[in-house]
Parts: structure tokens; C-alpha cells; sequence
């Protein structure tokens, strides 16, 4: 019997509705998948496509990225910024009086090769990077309280932003909000990480804000040991900027829009292939951070080489001068109890030379664009048991500290 029309009409409805609701009727994602599916997309944002790559001994991808595709044009400040291949101004008066011997750090990678001409070198980021983030839409970003606040550290009706984090460190803040960058010397170590979520690192600050108004601009370079981020214990060269007191903006390295680098030869969160020894064989670099006082970018210097600059657009209160400059050690650690995750060498700062961490030849620049030592020094550690941290000058080190610490120990529960 043939069908009737009523049936040719019901049986068209019916594969009208399993052929659009099909696909919307499967299973929802599970949140693995999802996880998955944002992990994807993370890396097509941050893995450009390189004109040529490097495999580094120490597992690295370096991808050479030509220098117009780099991250940083995707932030929508940057959409039409001209590259300022090198500083209008380099600041004057740079301490170099030391009888101490340097010995010069490089990055392993350089053992497999170098990028090219007119592009840059960016560590790759692998799919088993991303899904060790406990969450995708924070990966390379810093948690709050990042930065230690003398003016707040013993206040009791502050929130605690610290929380999980001590540092060594010493500050001076600007009488007149009018500093422009520093220099330092900083000493390179390998410390122990006793938790796998934990980091260790040294770094200088150079700040203005406030987290009470969550405005706090930062710039921040240094090394660190961050297993959770890099996937090893290696010491890496890292760098760091929030315009909103680490909430939403910023990142680590290159790992969102922002800094414009111009160096071929520099890895932003590369390792480094020489570390100290204990009593023995002292390897440090210099770092210099300044504002250009032509084009206004802040620019960055490792050892002798231009690696490129943060452009004061993407700042507020950094667009003009820095209020305070800070530098020392941090240790982070989200699980309860003291760490044993050591700061520096490991060794507490009254053991000295070739023993405990240092950064030396401490400088910070004027309104002249000139290097002078900083006054009005002040230090911090509050758990002095734990990390200490002792400041001074000499004719070799210019103005120094000595930093750090083991961690827990019988006089730090």
C-alpha cells in the first residue's frame, strides 16, 4: 500500500528534526574535553608560526618568530606600533668598579644554534605546559601578592595578599615619584624545590599603584625555578608587567601581548647553561630596565644586548616615572606548612661571598636619565629564620645585598 501524504509529511518532519537536532542532542563536553579544546586554542595564540626552530639539549623548542608576528602586536594598543629597534638614550653612569672577576652566562639553546635576522627567539609552549596550569585562563600569569608592601607588611587590618609567598628583599621608594629604571648584578643559582608547585626566583621590581586601589603597575625581570610553569628545575631568565595589580593584565615572558622584543639572540624564559657552586665558581649577569626618555618605552638590557622594551601604553601609572624600585628574593608556595624550597644559594646571607646569593652594584636612574646609588635603603624579610636578607656597600660590590635562605629548618617550623 502506498504511503499516504500525512505519512510522507510526518516521516519529512521527523529527518528534518533528527538532521538539525542530531549534533545539538550529543553528549555536552566532558570537562576534560573542554579543557582540551581551550588548551588548543592557548597554543595557536602563543605559538606563531617560526621561520625556523631550534631542539635545545634541555628539551626547548626555540621557534624563530619573525619580529612583526611576535605576541606582542595582538594586544590592541600595539594593532599599528612602529618597532623601536633600539633605544633613543642609554642611561650615564654606570658603576663598574669591581676587582671581582665576572664570568658571563649564556643560554643553553645557543649550543644548537641561533635565530636569524629579523626574527626573535620564543621558547615554544607544549600542550603538557598548558594542562600543568590550574587554569587555562591564568597560564603565565602571577597570582596576587606577588610583591611584598613594606608600608602594609605589618599592618594587621591589611588583607593578607601575601599569602603563600615570602620574600627577601630590599626597596627604596623616590622622594618625588621620579625614578626611571635600575641596574643591578644579579647573582645565578640553582635552588632546590622542595614542592612541585612551588618557585623560587630573584628578580628587581620596578613599581608605582597600589594593590588598595588595584591599580599597581609593575615591571619586574630576574631568573627562576619553576617547575610548574617550565616543566623542569633549571634556572630561566624571566620577565613580568601588570598595569592592575596582577588581576587581568600581564603575564610572564611572552606569553600574552605586550612586551616588544628586537633581540635575536635572547630567550624570554630560556635557561641558562652556567650556574654557581657553592665555594666555588661565581656566575652572574647584569640587568638594566630604563625608560627611554625619547620614545618613553621602557626599555629592557641583559648583559650587553638590547632585548626589547615595554611600551608605556600599556601602563598607567607607568606611562610616566616609578615610585618604588625593590630587589630581591621570593619563594611561592601554595600548599600549607613552611617549604623547604630553598631562596638564592640556599644559605642564609651572613656567610658571604661565593656562599650566599647576591645582587650587586644596585643602581636606579634620575630625572637625567643618569645611574646613581639608590639611598634610603630599606630591607625586608619576615621570616628572617627562614629567608633573611642583609644590605650594605663596599668598594667591589657597590650597593649590595646578600639574600636568602633554606627554607624550613629547625628554627623555621
Amino acid at each position: 500500500m502506498a504511503p499516504t501524504p500525512a505519512c510522507l509529511v510526518t516521516l519529512v518532519v521527523a529527518l528534518t528534526f533528527l538532521l538539525l537536532e542530531g549534533p545539538a542532542a550529543a553528549a555536552p563536553a566532558t570537562a576534560a574535553e573542554q579543557r582540551h579544546r581551550d588548551v588548543r586554542r592557548l597554543l595557536r595564540r602563543l605559538n606563531k608560526p617560526p621561520l625556523a626552530s631550534i631542539q635545545s639539549p634541555d628539551g626547548d623548542v626555540i621557534d624563530c618568530v619573525h619580529i612583526s608576528k611576535q605576541p606582542a602586536f595582538d594586544h590592541p594598543l600595539l594593532k599599528n606600533h612602529t618597532i623601536q629597534m633600539r633605544p633613543s638614550y642609554h642611561p650615564g653612569g654606570m658603576y663598574n668598579d669591581s676587582n671581582i672577576a665576572p664570568h658571563p652566562i649564556t643560554q643553553t639553546w645557543h649550543q644548537n644554534g641561533k635565530c636569524p635576522e629579523n626574527t626573535i627567539p620564543i621558547r615554544r609552549t607544549k600542550e603538557e605546559d598548558a594542562l600543568r596550569a590550574s587554569s587555562i585562563a591564568r597560564y603565565g600569569k602571577k597570582r596576587l601578592g606577588s610583591i611584598p608592601n613594606l608600608n602594609s607588611s605589618n599592618d594587621p587590618s591589611t588583607p593578607n595578599v601575601l599569602d603563600g609567598h615570602q620574600h627577601a628583599i630590599a626597596s627604596a621608594q623616590a622622594q618625588v615619584d621620579q625614578w626611571y629604571g635600575t641596574k643591578i648584578t644579579i647573582n645565578l643559582w640553582k635552588p632546590f624545590i622542595a614542592r612541585a608547585k612551588d618557585f623560587s626566583l630573584t628578580q628587581l621590581w620596578i613599581t608605582r599603584g597600589s594593590y588598595d586601589g588595584k591599580d599597581l603597575n609593575t615591571i619586574e625581570a630576574g631568573w627562576q625555578v619553576f617547575p610548574d610553569l617550565y616543566g623542569d628545575n633549571n634556572p630561566r631568565l624571566f620577565i613580568y608587567w601588570t598595569r592592575n595589580a596582577y588581576n587581568k593584565t600581564g603575564c610572564y615572558n611572552l606569553m600574552c601581548s605586550g612586551f616588544v622584543q628586537t633581540n635575536n639572540q635572547i630567550t624570554i624564559g630560556g635557561s641558562f647553561s652556567s650556574i654557581s657552586t657553592y665555594g666555588g665558581t661565581q656566575y652572574d649577569f647584569d640587568i638594566l630596565v630604563w625608560k627611554d626618555p625619547k620614545g618613553g618605552n621602557w626599555w629592557l638590557q641583559v648583559g650587553g644586548n638590547y632585548v626589547g622594551y615595554w611600551p608605556s601604553s600599556i601602563f598607567s601609572h607607568l606611562v610616566d616615572s616609578a615610585s618604588t624600585i625593590q630587589w630581591g628574593g621570593e619563594v611561592f608556595s601554595p600548599d600549607g606548612g613552611q617549604t623547604s624550597t630553598q631562596m638564592g644559594s640556599g644559605h642564609f646571607p651572613e656567610e658571604g661571598l661565593g656562599r650566599a646569593s647576591y645582587i650587586k652594584n644596585i643602581q636606579v636612574v634620575d630625572l637625567s636619565n643618569t645611574l646613581e646609588p639608590p639611598s634610603n635603603v630599606k630591607s625586608l624579610a619576615k621570616q628572617p629564620t627562614c629567608y633573611n636578607v642583609q644590605n650594605g656597600i663596599n668598594g667591589d660590590l657597590g650597593t649590595y645585598i646578600y639574600y636568602g635562605g633554606s627554607g624550613k629548618n629547625p628554627n623555621c617550623q
